[in-house]
């Protein structure tokens, strides 16, 4: 593979189709548009043509364009569109034009080829061949942008060193020209958004190339028509992404620190939740003791109570009165049964003999007596009916009742006394009757 073909191959891989370079050079319309003028002609050489993109868009807007490449390769590329190019050295070329016979002089990605002495040659050369008002424009990679400063310019062997823009600016006014304007280009059009910004779009997102557009000297009126482009704002630098991703991550760390706030915030109230559940927890526990206590009396207690029914059914006394009290509970019962009719009054003294004739064998038996009358001044109302009916006879009681009314509960103690009171105004009636 020849010397020439190898750059062409890599100008088709690494700078793009045609298509897309020639959208790209449409940035320098506002610049270049106003070159045009309808009482001259606007000649342009083209330094270093390359391909021919610029010379075809040139072409195409009304410019005499006519370029000079020292790459056979290139300029067969040019010749196969018919465009004016070529071969040859590209300052000995701009050495030969005549003074003020350019409207523009171009040099796309040649300056980084060329040691600084020859660059402030051609920018003096260019000055001396425009004419008023005319333009000299020198576009090279962008060294703000890290990446191509530190990697892609070395991918052409041919690139010297890369020219920061300041220095490029600053040749183009000391050889003498009126005004220069750095135009960065070629930048990612979403970094030109408030989108959200990573690190890597500040160390490549810079724009990756930039010209400097230099305007000779002319009348205000010329001068007017370019103010536009001179004065607009192009590209993205260094320092602009870098403010704006330190401005992000300041925002991001309020945002952190306002998230922080809201935690410990939170961290507080579940802090105080915590502790009030621990003093509900506290005094739940201590409610809990206390009625496992009052339990544990209680449970005690029925304890007791149990051991005392089962001494009482036991006792001997118990087991002596069973007879007694299956008998006043027959007469309860028939009782109850007499007074709903359900039972004729013979069965009932029937019964009640039952329970006096139980009642007299008790009382006949000192010990059975003592255990009787024990289990009964428990429960008096049993105890009144009990001596009612051992008192409750036509004639004299059945049985002897010893007990005096001191010996009684109470209300036995009363029955006791009215019950003896009616016998002795029954009996006193009874021998009225018989006298």
């Amino acid at each position: 593979m020849s010397q020439t073909s190898f750059y062409r191959a890599f100008e088709d891989r690494y700078r793009g189709s045609r298509d897309t370079i020639k959208d790209r050079l449409r940035a320098y319309a506002p610049f270049t548009d106003p070159l045009l003028r309808p009482d001259a002609p606007a000649v342009a050489l083209d330094l270093g043509c390359g391909r021919g993109e610029w010379l075809e868009l040139l072409g195409e807007s009304g410019f005499d364009a006519r370029g000079v490449d020292l790459d056979e390769g290139m300029l067969a590329a040019c010749r196969e569109r018919g465009l004016a190019a070529q071969h040859g050295d590209a300052l000995a070329a701009l050495r030969a034009q005549p003074d003020g016979s350019l409207a523009l002089v171009s040099a796309f990605h040649l300056v980084e080829h060329l040691p600084f002495d020859l660059v402030r040659e051609l920018i003096a050369e260019a000055l001396r061949a425009l004419r008023p008002g005319g333009l000299l424009v020198m576009e090279t990679p962008n060294p703000e942008n890290l990446t191509v400063g530190a990697t892609s310019f070395y991918l052409d062997p041919s690139h010297l060193h890369p020219l920061p823009p300041g220095l490029l600016g600053f040749a183009a006014e000391h050889a003498g020209f009126a005004r220069q304007r750095i135009v960065r280009l070629q930048e990612d059009p979403q970094l030109r958004t408030g989108a959200p910004l990573g690190l890597i779009n500040v160390l490549e997102g810079v724009s990756p190339d930039y010209a400097v557009v230099a305007q000779k000297a002319a009348d205000p009126d010329t001068l007017a028509r370019f103010d536009a482009a001179f004065s607009a704002r192009w590209g993205i630098t260094l320092g602009q992404l870098a403010l704006r991703y330190e401005d992000q991550l300041a925002g991001r760390d309020a945002e952190i620190h306002h998230i922080l706030a809201r935690v410990e915030r939170h961290g507080t109230d579940l802090a105080q939740q915590l502790a009030s559940a621990q003093a509900q927890a506290q005094e739940l526990h201590h409610a809990l003791a206390r009625l496992d206590e009052r339990i544990g009396r209680a449970e005690a207690h029925a304890a007791e109570m149990s051991q005392r029914v089962v001494d009482l059914l036991s006792s001997t006394s118990w087991r002596i009165t069973e007879p007694l009290r299956r008998a006043m509970t027959l007469a309860l019962r028939l009782r109850s049964a007499q007074r709903e009719g359900r039972i004729g009054s013979g069965i009932k003294t029937r019964v009640k003999g039952l329970v006096r004739g139980a009642g007299g064998a008790v009382l006949r038996r000192p010990g059975m007596k003592r255990a009787a009358r024990a289990v009964l001044r428990k429960v008096p109302a049993l105890e009144a009916r009990l001596y009612t009916l051992m008192l409750d006879n036509s004639g004299a009681a059945r049985v002897r009742l010893d007990d005096e009314p001191g010996e009684l509960s109470p209300r036995a103690a009363r029955a006791y006394r009215q019950l003896r009171q009616l016998k002795q105004e029954q009996a006193r009636m009874n021998d009225a009757d018989r006298h």
